[in-house]
């Protein structure tokens, strides 16, 4: 009997139906003709890392879009503004009067209202809530007629010339909401729920305020606005404040970060009717701020982890979805091995306890025991495919610099690594050609220098030593091919030990740091095709984690996590269809033969003919 996986190639859980009637994750099959139907579409919506603020800080004030977006003020308390060209913040024209807790509304970085704020110097009492407004130009800030009533920790909706302010603290919490003509603010409709540090997205006539605080509790009260009067909607799902929104209007918006406490990386998307859990921001903080059209595409900036931070991400939708899924577990459970190949075409080879050389081949649902390694060992690297391999150094014990070329039968010693090391990284295309990177050098090593950063390649007959890594570390992860791969991940001992979420990419000739994992790690698993997409899988934090992160080429994002907590397992495959097996798993009982695969599907609407 046919299987869909059989057909495919893949678990039919990781599909979304599009098949007209279908539900996700559904099967059709057509007795009529004996053809298994099928359609699918997985995308979603997730954040990845944009270019750095120039100066770090939290309660700041932020407007515009995606691709063309301003911050300004903030605490520590500045006045500073920086403009953003959907790559990089480029500081400009201060603010007349530095303030933080600031309301804003605008379009994009060329037109600006900001409103509102805290400036502690210039009150008597040790605070003076301020009611000043000023209009940025594109080049500087004017101050223009102020709010009717002066608050700090406000919310703003609309744009330089048609706002809205609502919300804030004065104190006490306030529900006063304000309309802007372009000239001066008028009174209009109060919240039904006065509060302060929500957040607010839409515009003049279609707006939404939600989350905050009242004094004392936080809320998930979430009201949508009419152009006339405010109606309580359907809460968030998470209380919070001091979080920040995006959104078009009061159909489409988006609610990410805050503090519950403590500070949050959550985020939701409204739809006009209620807010659905999202991927959530690669870095959880509070008191940032956000920019963005709708809920499809925004900016996140600013904050407190704490500390105050630079950090900005781009969110996006229509991002494919990735999931792991059981695939069949190994003949002989084992940690510290290493793997080459696909998906479905995989090699599992080394290992402990104890020290093996057992080799086992993987055909998309089965492993099968192969011959063995000729030098047991484990903490060793490997690459290539399932039919031409090469694996290298590792621990027999001790420190090894054997190198052995898989021809899709058995191994072959070949010509030995210059520097013997265990805990390295591989990456190459098959036997002929390799590159080893990083690694322990063991206790004989001096203090300090067991971080090693040599890089050697291999052109089928021997390694040559070429430039080494610009971070030299240990248990790290890596793959790619001999002229575009990317490590990262891992462990710097100086000591103390540092957990590494350093992630450097090879050209070819050199080494050069790009943008690092959003959670540091070692003993974590790579697959990757070359150094412009990959995946990073688990490892130790410590503790061991599941965590998963995608490589665009640029920045890491983050996404659904392994089924469990692994570190030191087997992997193989690519950034859209992975393998990991085998490792250590605390919450399994320690060494482990399961396997998981993962599966980042596409759009298909096709139709399988079966026997």
């Amino acid at each position: 009997m046919s299987t869909y996986k059989k057909e495919v190639g893949t678990a039919v859980q990781n599909f979304a139906g599009n098949y007209p009637g279908a539900v996700d994750g559904q099967l059709w099959y057509d007795s009529t003709n004996a053809n298994f139907k099928y359609s699918y579409v997985a995308t979603a919506g997730a954040w990845s890392t944009g270019g750095d603020l120039n100066t770090a800080r939290y309660i700041l004030g932020g407007a515009g879009i995606q691709t063309s977006a301003l911050a300004f003020g903030g605490a520590p308390l500045t006045g500073i503004t920086e403009s953003y060209n959907g790559t990089s913040w480029t500081e400009v024209n201060d603010l007349n009067t530095v303030r933080n807790q600031i309301g804003s509304a605008g379009a994009d970085n060329t037109a600006v209202l900001a409103f509102g704020g805290d400036n502690p110097p210039l009150g008597p009492g040790g605070g003076e809530f301020l009611g000043l407004t000023e209009s940025w130009s594109g080049t500087s800030w004017t101050e223009v007629n102020d709010l009717n009533t002066a608050r700090i920790a406000l919310a703003g909706a609309g744009t330089q010339t048609l706002a809205l302010a609502f919300g804030g603290s004065t104190p006490p919490v306030t529900a006063a909401t304000e309309s802007w003509n372009g000239t001066s603010w008028t009174e209009v409709n109060d919240l039904n729920t006065g509060r302060s540090s929500l957040a607010g997205a839409g515009t003049q006539t279609s707006a939404l305020a939600f989350g905050g605080a009242t004094a004392p509790s936080k809320v998930a009260l979430t009201e949508s606005w009419n152009g006339t009067s405010w109606t309580e909607v359907n809460d968030l799902n998470l209380v919070r404040s001091i979080l920040a929104g995006a959104g078009a209007d009061n159909t489409s918006a988006l609610a990410f970060g805050g503090t519950l406490p403590p500070s949050t990386a959550a985020t939701e998307s409204w739809n006009g009717t209620s807010w659905s859990e999202q991927n959530d921001l690669n870095t959880g903080r509070n008191g940032l701020a956000g920019a963005g059209a709708d809920n499809t595409s925004a900016l996140a900036f600013g904050g407190n982890i704490p500390p105050s931070t630079t950090a900005t991400e781009e969110w996006n939708t229509g991002v494919a979805v990735g999931a792991w899924s059981t695939g069949g577990s190994l003949n002989t459970a084992r940690e510290q091995l290493a793997g080459a190949g696909t998906q479905t075409a995989a090699l599992a080879f080394g290992g402990t306890p104890p020290t093996t050389g057992a080799t086992e081949s993987y055909d998309g649902t089965s492993w099968t025991e192969v011959n063995d390694l000729n030098t047991a060992r484990s903490l060793l690297a490997g690459d290539g495919t399932q039919t031409s391999a090469l694996t290298f150094g590792g621990s027999t014990p001790p420190y090894t610099t054997i190198t052995e070329s898989w021809n899709g039968t058995s191994w072959t010693e070949v010509n030995d690594l210059n520097t013997g090391r265990r805990t390295l990284a591989g990456a190459g295309a098959d036997n002929t050609s390799a590159l080893a990177a990083g690694g322990d050098l063991g206790p004989s090593a001096p203090a300090g220098t067991e971080n090693f950063a040599g890089t050697e390649s291999w052109n089928g007959t021997s390694w040559t030593e070429v430039n080494d890594l610009n971070t030299g570390r240990y248990y790290i992860a890596g793959d790619g091919t001999q002229t575009s791969a990317l490590v990262f991940g891992g462990v710097v001992n100086v000591p103390p030990s540092s957990y590494q979420a350093t992630t450097e990419s090879w050209n070819g000739t050199s080494w050069t740091e790009v943008n690092d994992l959003n959670t540091a790690r070692f003993g974590l698993g790579g697959a990757a095709a070359d150094n412009t997409s990959a995946l990073a899988f688990g490892g130790s934090v410590p503790p061991f984690t599941s965590a998963t992160e995608s490589w665009n080429g640029t920045s890491w994002s983050e996404q659904n996590d392994l089924n469990r907590v692994v570190a030191l397992a087997s992997e193989a495959g690519t950034q859209t269809a992975a393998l990991y097996a085998g490792g250590d798993s605390p919450p399994l009982g320690g060494i482990v033969a399961a396997t998981e695969e993962w599966n980042v599907p596409g759009t298909i609407i096709e139709t399988i003919t079966t026997s």
